[in-house]
């Protein structure tokens, strides 16, 4: 799996779990994909002390997950979904074919 996607995974699943400012240096790097330099200059502090925020910030997220084992459990019903979207989409055209799909779809949302 992508580590970049795991890390956002962790940090959508856990970050209210951490300090705003985890939270607002996390969101910035995971999720506006901004360099630790650009979130330094943002928050007005330095590039270092970012980083530092960011791997505490990490250690803690993925303590979660080692306790928890949620995003791993999100992660495996995800490609259950996928796969039985794939089934489903072998059948011949019919009313329960689409609903099949319909509930599908709920279940990703």
């Amino acid at each position: 799996m992508d580590e970049t996607f795991f890390r956002t995974m962790l940090f959508d699943v856990f970050g209210e779990m951490l300090t705003e400012k985890q939270r607002d240096i996390c969101d910035l790097h995971f999720n506006q994909d901004l360099s630790l330099q650009e979130i330094a200059e943002h928050r007005g502090t330095t590039r270092q002390a970012v980083w530092d925020t960011l791997r505490r910030s990490e250690q803690s997220l993925r303590e979660m997950e080692e306790k928890t084992g949620l995003v791993a459990r999100l992660l495996r019903r995800r490609r259950t979904l996928e796969e039985m979207a794939e089934l489903v989409s072998r059948l011949p055209d019919s009313e329960t074919k689409r609903r099949i799909g319909e509930k599908l779809e709920q279940l990703y949302d």
